[in-house]
């Protein structure tokens, strides 16, 4: 039997890789950045430790959305209106 936080492991890196198209520094970018991190802490067993790094993870998935929604309505904002002075 596997270790029971091994599937949130790969759903978070999933995520992270599918929110990582987007990123305004290129997918590429984004990809070394995240197999590095995921790569760095690979040999960690402890529990606790991983569910930390995963709550780490949903944090960071929430900022890139975010991240996303600002720029979305930025582009919105500078279509519709006109420029401020």
């Amino acid at each position: 039997m596997g270790n029971p936080l091994r599937s949130e492991v790969i759903r978070l890196y999933k995520n992270l890789l599918y929110l990582g198209r987007e990123y305004p520094k290129g997918s590429v970018y984004f990809r070394e950045r995240l197999k590095t991190a995921f790569m760095k802490n690979k040999d960690e067993t402890d529990p606790e430790k991983v569910k930390k790094l995963v709550a780490r993870g949903d944090f960071v998935i929430k900022e890139l959305e975010a991240l996303y929604f600002l720029r979305k309505y930025r582009t919105l904002k500078k279509r519709y209106y006109e420029p401020e002075q």
